[in-house]
């Protein structure tokens, strides 16, 4: 698996992500939502460097230009909810992608701190010969990531698998990079230290899903 840190470059994107982290910032819903889009907005931005292009000729007013479109179709696909955000950000920039949602959450099957993952719901196109862009904004332990990237591919064969991720941790990274194939490329906004005993990132945002859309029961 190729990983690429968009942050080891100070840019705009460092900017949005300070005020998505800031609890202060946090208290306006609409502003983290923004910010998450714009996010989304600059990783589509640089995954699209990455993609193969083939050339075209475009008729303008005064003649032809011969330029260069993005050579094979695209799917985004968010993981429910949290994934919503950031989807949108993508799509904004890639906005003749066909579009995907699947749920993955954290079951506490004992009412603790143990878990396992439940995913129950799929709507995607066929990714057959296509570019598949994972949305998910927090990567924490993998479990869920590699859970959805399972249920997406059992029967499918994607051209190209891009993960979009903004905050995740040392430990996640691990464990997608041994359990996901060497041609996927995982794009990470910013990186942090460490999971704490309940398995969240720190110092991490808090729940993207919660600090976009509302706190769930």
């Amino acid at each position: 698996m190729q990983v690429h840190n968009l942050s080891k470059n100070n840019s705009i994107l460092n900017h949005f992500l300070a005020q998505i982290r800031d609890v202060n910032v946090q208290k306006d819903s609409l502003r983290f939502r923004k910010n998450m889009q714009r996010i989304g907005e600059i990783m589509a931005y640089e995954i699209s460097k990455s993609l193969s292009y083939a050339p075209v000729a475009v008729t303008t007013p005064l003649g032809i230009k011969n330029t260069t479109a993005i050579q094979t179709p695209i799917v985004i696909c968010s993981i429910l909810r949290a994934g919503l955000i950031l989807h949108d950000g993508l799509l904004s920039s890639f906005d003749d992608a066909e579009n995907g949602f699947i749920s993955a959450y954290r079951h506490h099957y004992n009412n603790d701190d143990a878990f396992d993952i439940q995913v129950d719901y799929k709507a995607v196109p066929s990714l057959n010969d296509k570019i598949l862009i994972l949305a998910d904004p927090m990567l924490a332990t993998g479990l869920s990531l590699v859970a959805v990237f399972k249920k997406l591919l059992e029967n499918e064969l994607p051209k190209e698998i891009h993960i979009a991720v903004v905050i995740a941790a040392p430990e996640g990274i691990a464990y997608v990079q041994q359990q996901l194939p060497d041609n996927c490329h995982l794009w990470i906004a910013d990186t942090d230290s460490h999971l704490n005993d309940k398995k969240y990132i720190v110092p991490g945002l808090g729940d993207a899903g919660d600090l976009a859309y509302g706190v769930k029961l």
